[in-house]
Formats: structure tokens, sequence, C-alpha cells
């Protein structure tokens, strides 16, 4: 079997020193016929976890597995007749089940399309899928890629945890007293519930199914503009996971691995991990191993109470239990808070495909309406609407400052109008929200230039050389994706639809004098279809007219047709006068 390094992680600088080796070791090895990927990245120098709160994360800093990838680098996939590999460490660690790696493949296809700056490589949804789930528990998921049972994190009861209190009624997690990790990429409740997906297509987004999860993880990963190719926006992204430096270096180093060549392997059949970042060991399952069930993840059972404390004697012996005092702690700020008010925000109104001018404010004040600081407040963006704020969110969680205010990333309109609404809410205590309207208004523009100045002429039944094209704008700027609407006028005074002179043609040849539906394109322009004439010269006036009101009138000359000269019909000309013969002309007769 190739060398491992100890499957335990310690903790403290060892944790940290054995991964960044680890990753150190992969970096300088080199598998026979594999070529390393470009752009590769080495862990440095020992990162600093950013102050992201547990039920900021997405897993709520729950406990995750330790178990580091063999020291060789792994084969690009089994030799013939090799089996699967699990006798052989670096080729049975490299195989990931085949629905599992379809998922972050697909994952990492979409978010290609979608934010293409984020430049999200599939094999970091995959180091973060077995160090949260060891790959869905060796791929044990069914064929739509949900998990065969149900993937649980324990209670995040403050007991070892960090302390979140149900969130969702257990929707989730089936626990109504505290949230838990659910599914392959392990997302809390309250996480999952705005960075929730739908990867497959079936209309739910469901925590449990690797392809919703590892699409999740994927928008997660990419949140605030940043580029998975930087070392920088890596490290974040990573840390925003799971706040912890020791789960850092882990995922860089399963990262590290995966990139030196995977290969696809049945479902059911993917090792299994063994030690847990909270120093438990779990029997009964091994990287050599594949396919075996591993044992639940301890911790107490959903829904458990805390335990009753011993009967008290001193009631007379009735059996009634008394739970000891809990030590008394100072409040937090957030422990302060009693609501939150309107920190000064006014309308919220943009154009679709602009940026809201106004952003939203809050501010977090106890019952004597006095300023609390370091608060954090969640922005939620609700309703029927495509607006997100900056970085492509729903979701934004700000910290309130000395006055207690927090304020909102820019909102950006999408292209679909309307209402929608952004919820603000305190993070880890239930008080009353404060909600902000809000109004996506369809693109305009308010002003019309035609492009060129040559005269559109041309005679009757005849058709115009020049195309009609004219440029919108707003506020001096290219107004794109602008509807708009071309006529042909009675006049510049009278704007019913005239009977008579220039048409256009529908798709079937017939004369129209009416076109809708236009649109201008991303740099204002609209060009529209070629223009005839019928018998009737004159001069007419074309209009045009957007969405906001911009209107020009464009004048339109039709020449009369040429009238051709007479040519005299030979069947009509009357008989030439005859002419004098001088051969026939009778002689005079000589004087005699």
């Amino acid at each position: 079997m190739a060398a491992h390094i100890g499957r335990r992680l310690c903790k403290g600088a060892a944790t940290t020193a054995v991964a960044a080796a680890a990753v150190a070791a992969l970096s300088a090895s080199q598998a026979p016929g594999v070529t390393a990927d470009e752009g590769r990245q080495s862990t440095g120098d020992a990162t600093s976890a950013p102050d992201t709160a547990a039920d900021d994360s997405a897993t709520g800093n729950s406990p995750y597995y330790t178990d580091l990838p063999p020291l060789n680098s792994p084969n690009p996939s089994p030799s013939a007749g090799s089996g699967s590999g699990a006798g052989d460490g670096s080729a049975g660690e490299a195989g990931i089940p085949a629905t599992v790696l379809d998922a972050y493949k697909q994952a990492e296809a979409t978010l290609r399309e979608k934010k293409p700056g984020c430049n999200l490589p599939w094999q970091l949804l995959a180091a973060i899928g077995k160090v949260e789930s060891g790959q869905a528990r060796g791929g044990r998921v069914t064929a739509d890629g949900t998990t065969v049972t149900p993937i649980l994190g324990p209670d995040l009861d403050g007991n070892g945890f960090a302390l979140i209190r149900d969130t969702d009624n257990g929707a989730y997690d089936g626990n109504r007293m505290y949230d838990q990790a659910v599914g392959p990429m392990q997302f809390i409740p309250s996480t999952w519930e705005w960075a929730g997906r739908d990867g497959n297509g079936d209309g739910r987004k469901d925590p449990n199914n690797i392809y919703d999860a590892a699409l999740a993880a994927g928008h997660y990963l990419c949140r605030f503009g940043w580029d998975l190719s930087d070392q920088g926006d890596l490290r974040k992204a990573i840390l925003s996971y799971n706040n912890s430096t020791d789960y850092l270096n882990t995922v860089l180093s399963w990262l590290e691995f995966y990139r030196r060549g995977t290969h696809e392997i049945p479902d059911g059949t993917g090792p299994l991990p063994v030690d847990r970042s909270d120093d438990t060991v779990l029997p009964g399952a091994s990287p050599s191993t594949p396919g075996a069930t591993p044992p639940a993840r301890p911790g107490k059972p959903s829904g458990s109470r805390p335990p009753t404390g011993p009967t008290n004697p001193g009631n007379g012996g009735s059996g009634t239990p008394t739970t000891p005092p809990a030590p008394s702690t100072p409040p937090t700020p957030t422990d302060t808070v009693h609501h939150l008010e309107n920190a000064g925000t006014g309308t919220l109104t943009a154009m679709a495909g602009h940026t809201f001018a106004e952003r939203v404010s809050a501010r977090a004040e106890t019952e004597a309406g006095k300023a609390v600081a370091k608060v954090r407040i969640r922005f939620t963006i609700v309703g029927d609407t495509d607006t997100v704020f900056t970085g492509d969110e729903s979701v934004a969680t700000v910290t309130t400052d000395a006055s207690g205010v927090a304020v909102a990333p820019a909102l950006v309109a999408g292209e679909r109008t309307g209402a929608f609404a952004v919820q603000a809410a305190v993070v880890g205590r239930s008080v009353k929200g404060v909600p902000y309207k809000a109004t996506v208004t369809e693109r305009a523009a308010d002003a019309l230039a035609r492009v060129g100045d040559k005269e559109l002429t041309c005679v009757a039944g005849g058709e115009f050389a020049e195309p009609v094209a004219v440029r919108a704008t707003y506020r001096g700027a290219a107004a794109g994706k602008v509807a708009a609407t071309a006529t042909l006028v009675t006049s510049a005074d009278d704007p019913a639809v005239n009977d008579k002179g220039p048409y256009f043609k529908d798709a079937d040849g017939k004369a129209v004098r009416t076109l809708t539906g236009l649109t201008t394109d991303a740099d204002g322009l609209l060009t529209l279809p070629k223009l005839y004439a019928d018998d009737t010269a004159g001069t007419f006036v074309l209009r045009i007219t957007t969405a906001g009101g911009a209107t020009l009138d464009v004048t339109l000359t039709v020449e009369p047709a040429a009238t051709p000269d007479p040519t005299p019909d030979p069947s009509t000309d009357p008989e030439p006068e005859p002419s004098a013969d001088p051969s026939t002309e009778p002689s005079e007769s000589p004087a005699g």
C-alpha cells in the first residue's frame, strides 16, 4: 500500500503543519504519465481565518473529516484487471463515485456560464465533498443523486460545537431544538434556506441531493466576486465554508491531490473516511473497505432535550427534577437588541439592468432606543425577482457600526420588472425585522437620434435603398434592450396610422405600417426592416417611440414614377402623302 500521512490530524499548530506538508509533498510528487494542471494552489504561509460566525458559514463550523490523501500522486485510472484500486491507497482515494463526480462537473459547467470570473474548479467541490461527507459516504446515492440515508452532523447545541438553535422547525434536519448540518455538502438549514439550488432540474432544492448541494456549494464559493484562481480569494472562499485554518489546509491537500488525476468508480464503492476533527475516531470503516456503511456521526438524537438534574431531596421526595442554574454570563450585543428600525432608506426604484441609487440600511436598537453596535444584520431579497446584491447574491450579512447602522450592498436590478422586498433581520436573535419595498421598472430611453443623415427617398412602387437606423440613449448613455415601436403616421400632427405611402412587409409579404416588439441592441442601436412604397407620391412621416417616452419623427420622400416619352403606333399613323416623282409627271407638249 502506498505511503500515507497519519490518518489523524493533531490539534493546534501540528494540524496545520501536517496538512501543509501534505500539499507540499503532493506538489513535489508526480505520477508517471500524469500532467499537472497549470495554476495549482499551494498553501504558502498560514492564513488567519476571517471573522465568519458559525451561523454565517455554510456548515455552521461543524466537525469535518480529517483524513489526508496519500503522499504519492494518483493514477488517472486503475490499470486493466486491477479492480477498483482499493488495495492501492493512491488509486483507491482517487476514485470518485460516478454520480457524485458527475454532479461536481455539472456544477462547474453551470458556474462557468453563470459566473465565469469565479473560475471554480470541480476538484474544489470534490475536495470539500471528501472532507464533509467522504463523497456522500462513498457514493451511497440513488440514481437522481439523493443520499440513500440522511447525512447529518451533530446537534449544534454549544456543547463542544457552535450554538445554533433551530431555524427551520426541523424541516431539513428533523431537529426542532438545534440545527444540524445536512447532506453531502453539510449545509446548515439557515444557510441552505438562501443558498440552496436546484441542480438536477426536478423543481426542488434538496440539501440531501448531491446535484443540488454541489451547485449550491459552487455558488456559495463564488460569492463577493471571488476569483478562485487567485490564491487569496480561494482561501477566503474555503474559510467562509468552515472557519478553520486546519479545515482550509485539509481541503487544499485534497484539492491538490484531485488535480493530479481522478477516475470514476461505481456508486457505493468509494473509500470511507475514518477520523473527524472533534477527536472522534469512527470505527468499522477505512479507506481500504469501500462500500462499508460508516456509523452515524455521534451526537444527541434529533430533538433531544437536555438531561434533567437529580431529584431535589428537599422537596418532600416528590421526585420533581431540578436543573442547576446556568452560570451567569454577560449579554452579547445581539442579546440586547430589541428591534430594528429603518435607518433612512428612501424610495427603492431602479430600471431593469441598472444599479439602485438608494441602499438599504437598518439600525439595531435596545428597548430604550439606544444604538447597538457589532450586531450582524442579514438582508434577504424576497419575492418574484431576479434582482441581486452586488456580487450576484440574494442574501448579505453586514455588522452594525458604532451608530448601530448596517448598510446592505447595492442592489442590482435584473430584467424582471415589478415589486419585491428586502427583509432585514438580526442574525441569532428573533426580533421583528424590517421590510423594504422595492420596484424594478422596464428599461427606458429619454432620447432618440437617427444614425446617418442621408435623405431617405425612393420612387413610387419601389423600395428605399437605405434602412432607417436610430440610437437610443438614457441620460446620455446608450440605452440597450429598450422596447420600441415604429409607425407610419398620417402627419406630424396626426398620430393615426397612414393608409397609404411607405410600408413594411410582414412574414407573409403583406403591407404593414406599424411594427411592435422592437428592441434596441446592447449599444442602443435599432435598425428597422426594409421600407417599400406604394404608388402614392409625397412626403411621409415615420414615428419611432420607446419605453420611457423618447420619440423621433423621420421624413420619408416618395417621388412620382417617371412618365416615359410617347412613341407612335404604326397601326394608327395616317397614310403618307404621295411624293412627287419626276418620272411620272406629265411632260408639257412642245409648242407647235
